[in-house]
């Protein structure tokens, strides 16, 4: 996967942010259907920077989901100035969640310590005013912003590390350590304030799989295991269409292999398949739509706890700078709808998958 695309989808968040609750209406169906194990959802990202339309999406999109996912990396350059980080959770996220609860969803988190443009190298907040996660003192930062997302949020669950296979992979191993030094100690710090928070980090999966990027095979996930040990559960991050032509392809143990003969709850955090094609990918919608249909069987192999996709709409990228828009153009069109909120054929798809009833796993 492309690192380019968590930055921008994060700025992209920021504009759903301080919205007012607003009501919505269900989606229902009164044919039997089988459990599910998995809340869905989706996080607040819009097709544009328009609060009116991202507003609309979050509405549509909140009749057919059970849970929302707040994700970005932290604010660097406001934590190194001497913000306190409670007050940006309160300024920044707890106006979200809050409109997220008053739609009665339930609540992820996943704070990215890393640089979400690219996993080769440090956060650009950090290395602009000089600093490292290998400093204790820039851990020390993040620690306490995690303590405050878990003490003012109260997520259902708390990330602290995303894609950490893709990180050893491709970073040095000195920004690899200090990644897993500023999770580890991050986790630590929020289980002594709240010993039942519930944390988690994420990897990526086709990397898991030895696709995205070659490892000779099935890599696994097992140094990750023991890298973060803290975790109550396991975050995926997967965009199977970079590495597999077909949805119907992807192997039925596909979650399942990941956590063999040591069981942890999985939660996909991001993910999805195009519903076109770009230099490298051949895809329709179509294609989409048949990919949700695989996704929720392997969902249901695994007995996943949520299942969210970072978008519900398609990206307008012409309303984006030319860069940008380049570097989101392999995700763009993952929405369900289009970016004037259209249905595309997923959509039904996904809609069928959250008409089932949902039991605990």
């Amino acid at each position: 996967m492309r690192p380019a695309s968590r930055r921008a989808r994060a700025a992209l968040l920021a504009v759903a942010l301080g919205l007012a609750a607003a009501g919505c209406g269900g989606h229902s169906s009164t044919a039997p259907r089988p459990a599910r194990t998995y809340l869905m959802g989706f996080s607040g990202v819009p097709p544009r920077a328009d609060v009116a339309l991202a507003l609309q999406a979050i509405d549509l999109w909140s009749r057919r989901a059970d849970a929302a996912l707040v994700l970005h990396e932290p604010p660097w350059g406001e934590l190194l100035r001497g913000v306190p980080p409670d007050s940006i959770v309160r300024r920044d996220d707890l106006p979200l969640v809050a409109y997220y609860r008053g739609k009665g969803h339930r609540v992820f988190v996943s704070i990215d310590p890393t640089n979400g443009l690219n996993r080769a190298a440090e956060s650009d907040s950090l290395v602009a005013y000089g600093r490292s996660l290998a400093d204790p003192a820039v851990r020390r930062l993040y620690a306490d912003y995690c303590v405050a997302a878990d003490t003012l949020i109260r997520p259902d669950w708390l990330g602290v590390a995303s894609e950490t296979n893709l990180v050893r992979a491709v970073a040095s191993p000195t920004v690899y350590q200090a990644m897993t030094q500023a999770a580890n100690e991050a986790a630590a710090a929020v289980l002594a304030r709240d010993p039942a928070a519930r944390l988690f980090f994420t990897v990526q999966v086709e990397v898991a799989w030895g696709r995205l990027v070659p490892s000779g095979g099935y890599a696994g996930i097992a140094q990750d295991r023991a890298d973060f040990p803290f975790a109550a559960g396991l975050g995926l991050s997967s965009y199977p269409y970079f590495v597999w032509s077909d949805p119907d392809s992807l192997p039925a143990d596909y979650y399942t292999r990941l956590v063999a003969g040591a069981a942890l709850p999985l939660f996909v955090v991001e993910g999805g398949w195009s519903s076109a094609s770009f230099p490298g990918v051949t895809s329709t919608p179509a294609t989409q739509a048949r990919y949700i249909r695989r996704h929720a069987a392997l969902l249901d192999a695994a007995g996943a706890t949520a299942w969210f996709q970072i978008t519900f709409t398609d990206l307008d990228l012409a309303a984006l700078p030319p860069a940008t828009a380049d570097a989101l153009r392999p995700f763009a069109y993952d929405g369900l709808v289009t970016p004037s909120l259209a249905a595309k054929p997923a959509l039904a798809e996904w809609d069928g998958v959250h008409a089932r009833p949902r039991r605990t796993p």
